[in-house]
């Protein structure tokens, strides 16, 4: 098993690394018995989600944006590190982000990088930022490259919100529809039954099958119910495995128009990362083990991993993201043009930018034609509903003008 352990050695450093053990006692002993101090030692990933009081969500990419805001124009200003960190404590209102900077802030004056201070809490930040601070300390520009990644997050907030927003209409869109063939169902076309009876005559093959739905519908609408709930829960566990979620990633993106945007919004992801990365004076590998992580499609991320070591080996970085299969042709070029000019931090750039308003053309499409579909599908249902119920009517009333 692999554990995440947050230790400080016998010179003083204070390290977060992954270390294998068969249990947690074993991997406690074997740093003590290098001299370390150990300060938590947990699993790496859990086999799925649990929605536990304890468990550590990301910060909000609003309020860390914000927090990077402040804490550039500090530095900016010309106030050494750890007084803006106090600073900035002192207006915090997030009080899991104040426990958290507070921690840091502790690291900070105790001498340790703030790089290292922020790695410790990998599961709270874009995975790239540690990396990103590290590239500052290094050049001595912190405050620039704290821009360059404000930069980088606020392109990234607003692309996410451009496809979520895109798709929360259709999804309300189709619930609403979903709802009200639903109550018609269960609570309306059953109260037909009655009057039906009182007909005694021989119902439509239509109405038949519509009052046998409704009426299965209405008898099990319990065990419906309790079906759905055990579905969701056992595909969102199915989906917080590793190879669950790669095999629902790659699935997302052979869905008809939705697949083409997931997929040229993670390539966008991607090249953002690595730009970002590449322009803060990162190497072209480490940059790479780090873009791949930021990449949220976990099958594309997979896809690409193997390129880290052909560039590693000394293939050109082209041909290494052209063996991966999920980048376009024009990506390659373009991709391959930078890397020729030694211009690939900005050529990844221009990717990232070209692939962004892709999505936003697609997603326009999309919704243009989804509202005009999805009441057109609506209407038809709601149609051949009354129509199954309004049909015995006319006949009875045929036969009595008859």
């Amino acid at each position: 098993m692999q554990f995440v352990c947050r230790y400080g050695t016998p010179d003083g450093q204070v390290l977060s690394q992954i270390q294998t053990g068969s249990d947690e006692t074993a991997v406690r002993r074997e740093l003590e018995r290098q001299g370390c101090h150990i300060f938590e030692v947990r699993p790496r990933g859990l086999p799925f989600k649990l929605s536990l009081p304890g468990r550590r969500r990301r910060i909000p990419a609003e309020e860390f944006l914000a927090f990077n805001q402040e804490v550039a124009a500090l530095l900016r200003a010309g106030l050494p590190l750890v007084h803006a960190l106090d600073l900035m404590l002192e207006r915090m209102e997030d009080q899991r982000l104040a426990t958290v900077l507070t921690e840091i802030r502790d690291r900070v004056r105790a001498g340790e990088e703030l790089s290292e201070a922020f790695g410790s809490f990998g599961d709270l930040f874009p995975p790239l930022y540690a990396a990103t601070l590290r590239a500052g300390e290094r050049s001595g520009e912190l405050e620039s490259v704290i821009r360059r990644f404000i930069r980088y997050l606020r392109l990234m907030i607003n692309a996410r919100k451009k496809v979520i927003s895109a798709l929360v209409y259709p999804a309300v869109l189709i619930g609403l529809s979903i709802g009200l063939l639903t109550i018609m169902a269960i609570f309306v076309v059953p109260k037909f039954s009655a009057f039906y009876l009182d007909l005694e005559a021989e119902l439509p093959l239509l109405t038949q099958i519509t009052l046998g739905v409704s009426f299965w519908l209405r008898d099990h609408l319990v065990w419906i119910v309790l079906a759905v709930a055990a579905l969701v829960v056992g595909f969102r566990t199915w989906v917080a495995t590793p190879n669950g979620r790669v095999a629902f990633d790659r699935f997302r993106l052979r869905w008809p128009a939705l697949g083409t945007i997931f997929h040229q919004f993670s390539l966008s992801e991607f090249c953002r990362s690595l730009s970002t990365l590449l322009a803060g004076g990162i190497p072209l590998v480490a940059a790479l083990e780090t873009a791949v992580g930021a990449v949220s499609n976990a099958y594309v991320s997979q896809a690409i991993r193997p390129a880290i070591d052909r560039v590693r080996e000394g293939q050109a970085f082209y041909a290494a993201l052209e063996q991966s299969g999920v980048f376009t042709h024009m990506a390659i070029d373009m991709i391959k043009v930078g890397e020729a000019t030694g211009s690939l931090d900005e050529m990844l750039g221009s990717v990232s930018d070209y692939f962004d308003e892709r999505v936003e053309t697609r997603l326009q499409r999309l919704l243009s034609l989804i509202e005009p579909v999805m009441l057109i599908i609506m209407g038809a249902l709601i149609a051949l509903i009354l129509i199954s119920i309004y049909l015995p009517m006319f006949g009875a009333f045929s036969q009595i003008g008859g």
